[in-house]
């Protein structure tokens, strides 16, 4: 007995331990597939991550203030006995240069102040200098009014050499009017106050005499191509009736408009386009009664003018254009005030930034189009006198009135951008008012970036509406039937070939929509309306219809497939609608719908617009949202949906009452999918719309995306410049819109889920 026992133990023992191996087996695989399954969560997260924090690290830079370094300070270089009547500095941010009242220039080392030449301007014997003016900065130009009125027009010349291997700087004075001065008075009365502006296609000179008297000049030089000789010809008046006690006068860069500041706060604007016949145009008060311009400078570019008065306020003005068509000098924006009066406003040469200077030693540093204070610094105990920046808008040179000049490097790579400009209107030079726009280059020096990312949110936003529209009725509606109604045998067809829509590469959507559909839509507009409003009529009344047939006919058909009878009958109803189409046209519409709403309502149509991009979008996010609802609404329990029937309820009570709602979160789900898809969108909006950059939500106008924009403007974007890290903006916006709707629909999805799952 003993032994047989024991051998009942044996096989017993060996029995449990085969039956312990599979399940061994299955539980090493189980935690083998849960690590995994947490280590591919783990990574997604982490791969999200590092998107978000690489996206980041692009965008940050473009919202930190600007850094100075290197500060020194040093006596004036050059003479002494000079007043400083220009500090300014060569592209490099290695030389300086202090221009003096009485023409002697000093070159200097940027940040030490250590005098690297001398030179002085060329006055005839017998004449004094007796007043200064800056042309535009990107010029170099100077100009010295003579007492016995004439003038000398020079210009800063820099020369880079490279011997051995190494950069060498000359700097030197030139004269590109000629070594002889320009009579501007034939009665040879001192110039008292002067302007100038020159380039290749002319020079201006604008010179107020002793006497009071003011010409505009116009000064041509040519060149003999045998002899190398040149020849000036100028062409002169004098401005009847020129203001008295005149303060200041400023030519704009290109040569067609004088502004002359006279009195405490009165400017007169002149057209010298014509210089034999200038004309005043308007007189505005530039400061509040009560208050006095102290400073007044014109930004690159030459159309606005920056002013600053004895109170520490700073203005903005440029002409705009008003509905009688001429145009009307305008305060556009204030800037944020410096602490005591203004003395000195130097612009940038390039970029619509400039320096402010205030009577208790305050430097203040602005961008205009931004409507930034970009930093203030405490220079002095006295009061600025003279201010200047480098070509590179990288630094600065500031002087007091002791003679002690301030110089300072400046990292302010973006100063473009903030808050404002991103996302509010802006009033741009030469609008009619304050706008939201997105241009980011143009053909000319002088322009003004724009970088206003509202219009691509908005087109974003707007594509994805109208996407949605045409999508989620579709699909919603063809999940709950091909999932509830249809026979399965036609359910095994409809639902793969759509799946298969899916993988339709969306270029060739866009392709077909900007070639093919939207010139369709442009001329069978009216059919197209026609379509959109009475085809879901239709195919309501063709079920109606259905009904009324007598029942040995219905019977014919077996049920669930009573859906393949709708395709003939919208095709013929897409037929006809777009046969009718064309007679409406030409009866109600002239002929042409499209130009008939431009003409008479007003409602711009462009040939690749919402429309178009509506319908193929909303093609392509089709397939995505059926197909998750579609399979959310089969995977319903049928013991509910058969409980539900026996209970009494009809099939359209028991689809509301308990399958959708059942289905409900993964509807959800499939919805936001498909708005994700959307919003991503690139090549449809890309070659189905105009991609203008629009804030207009008509049906008939173009549109540009943040996905769009992106793509068109990547290629063309210098790395680490302001353009390039706002493309990464964009990208960040999307990511991070998609991220908080992704979270508030799983929120929902799961907060349907505990809601009924009772069911």
């Amino acid at each position: 007995m003993n032994t047989i026992s024991r051998v009942q133990n044996s096989a017993g023992s060996a029995i449990d331990l085969i039956g312990k191996r599979p399940m061994n087996r299955r539980l090493v695989k189980d935690r083998l597939f849960k690590h995994l399954m947490s280590l591919g969560g783990i990574s997604v997260i982490i791969a999200v991550s590092a998107i978000f924090f690489y996206l980041a690290s692009v965008v940050v830079p473009l919202f930190t203030p600007p850094a100075i370094e290197s500060q020194t300070q040093f006596a004036a270089p050059g003479e002494k006995s000079q007043r400083t009547a220009l500090l300014s500095g060569e592209e490099q941010r290695e030389i300086g240069i202090r221009v003096g009242d009485a023409g002697g220039v000093a070159f200097f080392h940027f940040g030490s102040g250590d005098v690297i030449a001398n030179a002085a301007v060329s006055v005839p014997a017998g004449a004094q200098i007796t007043s200064f003016a800056l042309g535009e900065p990107r010029t170099y130009s100077l100009g010295f009014g003579l007492s016995d009125g004439r003038v000398v027009v020079a210009k800063q010349k820099y020369e880079v050499t490279y011997p051995d291997n190494k950069r060498l700087i000359t700097p030197s004075i030139e004269y590109p009017l000629g070594d002889a001065p320009l009579v501007i008075d034939p009665l040879g009365k001192p110039i008292v106050r002067l302007s100038i502006q020159q380039s290749g296609d002319g020079s201006t000179i604008v010179a107020l005499t002793e006497d009071g008297r003011l010409f505009v000049s116009a000064i041509n030089v040519t060149t003999n191509m045998m002899t190398g000789e040149s020849r000036s010809e100028v062409q002169q008046s004098q401005i009847a009736g020129a203001p008295r006690d005149i303060r200041q006068m400023l030519v704009e860069s290109k040569q067609r408009e004088l502004f002359v500041l006279h009195g405490d706060n009165a400017l007169a604007r002149y057209d010298i386009s014509n210089k034999t016949k200038p004309a005043l145009i308007e007189t505005v008060q530039l400061a509040f009664p009560g208050e006095k311009v102290s400073a007044m400078a014109m930004l690159s570019g030459g159309f606005s003018i920056i002013v600053g008065t004895d109170s520490g306020a700073l203005t903005q003005w440029f002409p705009v254009r008003k509905e009688s068509n001429n145009f009307v000098l305008t305060r556009i924006r204030e800037f944020t005030p410096m602490p005591n009066a203004i003395t000195a406003i130097a612009p940038e040469f390039f970029r619509k930034g400039f320096i402010a200077g205030d009577s208790s030693g305050n430097l203040g540093s602005y961008f205009a189009t931004s409507n930034r204070q970009l930093f203030t610094q405490k220079l002095s105990d006295r009061p600025l006198t003279v201010l200047g920046i480098p070509p590179r808008g990288n630094g600065y040179l500031a002087q007091d009135d002791s003679g002690q000049v301030f110089s300072a490097a400046v990292h302010n790579e973006y100063p473009e951008v903030s808050f404002h400009s991103l996302w509010q209107k802006v009033w741009y030079e030469s609008y009619e008012g304050p706008d939201h726009v997105w241009q980011s280059s143009a053909a000319n020096s002088d322009f003004e970036p724009k970088f206003s990312l509202s219009p691509l949110t908005f087109g974003t936003i707007k594509a994805a509406t109208y996407a949605m529209m045409v999508s989620i009725p579709l699909a919603l509606l063809g999940a709950i039937f091909t999932a509830y109604f249809m026979s399965p045998r036609m359910r095994t067809i409809v639902k793969p070939t759509i799946e298969v829509m899916e993988a339709l590469p969306t270029v060739i959507l866009g392709f077909l929509a900007g070639l093919w559909l939207a010139p369709l839509v442009e001329n069978n507009l009216a059919g197209v309306l026609l379509s959109i409003l009475l085809l879901p009529v239709s195919m309501v009344g063709s079920g109606y219809l259905w009904h009324l047939l007598p029942e040995e006919i219905r019977r014919r058909v077996a049920p669930g497939w009573e859906a393949a009878l709708l395709i003939p009958v919208l095709a013929l109803m897409f037929w006809c609608l777009f046969q009718i189409g064309h007679p409406i046209e030409a009866a109600f519409f002239g002929g042409d719908m499209p130009s008939w709403l431009s003409n008479e309502l007003g409602i711009s149509y462009d040939q690749r617009n919402s429309l178009v991009v509506g319908i193929a979008m909303g093609f392509a996010v089709t397939p995505n949202i059926f197909s998750i609802a579609e399979d959310a609404i089969f995977s319903v329990p049928k013991h509910l949906s058969s409980g539900s029937l026996a209970l009494g309820a009809t099939p359209w009570q028991t689809l509301i009452g308990v399958v959708l709602l059942t289905a409900s979160p993964g509807i959800f789900s499939g919805v936001m999918i498909g708005l994700g898809r959307a919003v991503g969108e690139t090549m449809i909006v890309l070659m189905a719309t105009g991609n203008t950059a629009v804030m207009d939500f008509s049906l008939f106008s173009g549109f540009r995306t943040l996905s769009a924009n992106i793509g068109v403007e990547m290629p063309e974007a210098g790395v680490g410049e302001t353009h390039y890290r706002l493309l990464f903006l964009s990208a960040l916006v999307l990511f991070g819109f998609t991220f908080i709707v992704n979270t508030i629909a799983e929120l929902v999805r799961q907060r349907m889920r505990e809601k009924y799952s009772s069911i």
